[in-house]
Parts: C-alpha cells; sequence; structure tokens
C-alpha cells in the first residue's frame, strides 16, 4: 500500500475498538482495488462522541465505521440519514461527502446474508435476539422485513426494547415481542433461530444464556460476536449438538456493503474468500 499526500482516511469509531479484524479487512480491498485509502481504528468513549464526528470534518475523513456503544447516539451528529437506518434508529456507516455526513445501516443486511449464504431459510421462522442496542434495531428490522414468523427481544432494559417493537408493529407484519426475562429451555425449544447482539462474550467467558439449559430442538445459534471466535455462547451450542453461525461471517458481509458505499466497488466472492482465510490466520495465532 502506497501511503502519500493524497491518501484518506476511512475508520472506526466505537470503545473498544482494540480486537477490530475491520481493518484487515478493508486495507486489503483499498490495496486490491487501488483505493488510495487507509483504513484506521479510533477508540471515541461516549461522552466524547461529538468531538469526534466533528474530527471527522474538520479532517477530512472519508468515512467511517460505527460500532458498540455509539450506532444509536451517533444519528443526533450526521447531516443525512437514509432511510434504512432512519427507520433503524441506528448507523453503522458514514460516507463524507464534501463535509455532508451521511449515515446508512449495513449490519441487518449482513446478518441476513450470513445465514443465507449457509442455506437456512428465514421466512416464517421464530426468532429469539439478546438485546436492544443497535445491532439488534437492525438485524430485528432486516428479518421482520422478509417475513419470519416472530421476533422475541430479550433485554434488561425493557424501554430500549419497546422502541424496537413498536418500530416493526407500526411498519411490518411480523409478530413482536419483548421481555426483560433470563432464557430458560421452554423459550428455547419455541423458536428456530437464537442471535446475540450484545457485547457478551467479546473479552470474557461469559454467555447470554444459561449454560447448563439443554434445549431438546435443533435450533441455529448466531453470536454477531467474532472475537472470539468461538465465544461462550457457540462453545454452549455446539456442545449441545446445535447449529452455529459466528460472528465474522456479518462482520464481513455488513464491511463488502460499507465499501461499497464508500467506493462504489462490489467486491467478489472471491474477496469474501480470502478475508476468511485473513481471519482463520488471525485465530490460528
Amino acid at each position: 500500500m502506497n501511503i502519500n499526500s493524497t491518501t484518506k482516511i476511512i475508520g472506526l469509531l466505537g470503545h473498544p475498538v482494540k480486537h477490530s479484524f475491520s481493518p484487515n479487512i478493508h486495507n486489503y480491498l483499498f490495496e486490491k482495488y487501488s483505493q488510495d485509502n487507509i483504513y484506521c481504528c479510533f477508540d471515541v468513549e461516549e461522552e466524547k462522541i461529538k468531538e469526534g464526528i466533528e474530527g471527522i470534518k474538520s479532517l477530512g475523513i472519508k468515512g467511517c465505521n460505527v460500532t458498540i456503544p455509539h450506532k444509536v447516539n451517533i444519528i443526533t451528529y450526521l447531516d443525512n440519514i437514509d432511510n434504512k437506518a432512519r427507520l433503524i434508529g441506528a448507523v453503522n456507516t458514514i460516507k463524507n461527502e464534501n463535509g455532508i455526513l451521511n449515515g446508512y445501516n449495513t449490519d441487518g443486511l449482513g446478518f441476513v446474508k450470513s445465514i443465507l449464504d449457509k442455506g437456512y431459510d428465514l421466512k416464517n421462522k421464530k426468532i429469539m435476539i439478546i438485546g436492544a442496542g443497535g445491532a439488534c434495531r437492525s438485524i430485528a428490522i432486516e428479518l421482520a422485513s422478509i417475513d419470519v414468523s416472530s421476533i422475541d427481544i430479550r433485554n434488561r432494559s425493557i424501554n430500549k426494547a419497546n422502541e424496537i417493537v413498536d418500530i416493526i408493529k407500526n411498519n411490518f407484519n411480523t409478530k413482536i415481542l419483548c421481555s426483560p426475562k433470563s432464557i430458560d429451555e421452554k423459550d428455547l425449544n419455541n423458536i428456530d433461530i437464537l442471535i446475540n447482539t450484545t457485547p457478551i462474550g467479546m473479552e470474557s467467558d461469559l454467555s447470554p444464556v444459561d449454560e447448563k439449559l439443554t434445549p431438546s430442538k435443533n435450533i441455529l445459534v448466531c453470536d454477531i460476536v467474532y472475537k472470539p471466535h468461538n465465544t461462550a455462547l457457540i462453545k454452549w451450542a455446539k456442545k449441545n449438538g446445535l447449529e452455529v453461525i459466528h460472528g465474522i461471517d456479518m462482520l464481513i458481509n455488513q464491511a463488502l456493503h460499507a465499501f461499497y458505499i464508500w467506493t462504489g466497488i462490489n467486491p467478489s466472492k472471491d474477496d469474501e474468500e480470502h478475508i476468511k482465510d485473513l481471519y482463520n490466520k488471525t485465530i490460528e495465532k
């Protein structure tokens, strides 16, 4: 990669960001497609997000991804919001166009593609989602838009979950409910897919599901946390013989769409496979 006086920065805003694999993805794509950009990570605490956004404009940063915990609050500081991102109420991708910051959301698209790529049919499926943050919003709305049967959101803060319930009830036909109660075996045996959208498991061996539970139904378990590769939730699922989808699949898919937003270039299927190979090498170390 030739970094020079015309090279533009594209970055990641979040807290923490030290675990991020996004630089590996985007710097590979920038180099392959001869884009004069470099991808960097910016660890921005919640109370400093306004200054972070001002920095994008003042430094001429070309764009950003947005991760936990900024996906919802960052909307306040952007100039324009894509219709899908506005409905979701969360942004994970920003494009700076001549000082105008436009917000998009590629999380839901990336997640759904990761399931479809594995050959699963989502139509009429019963879904349970753990968490009610920005990732949950995007995933729940994308699932509702393709007619899953029902979505059950579990989150300690019922107010945040209710916001998502209201959005889906007002815009889609999918049955939606929420609850602050913990998940039990009866819950697991009444769903088809379980999705963790919280950061639980990112920096600990904690699982959002009681690991003593032993579901009798062969559900699909998805964790959007990709580092570690095998989170406590994924380990629990494998121990119980359940099918799993790792967080890296969603990360790659949402990243490829963000790359398209910034550059107008659609990466190839070969790029997906190459990025997965890069990721596998990092987890082998």
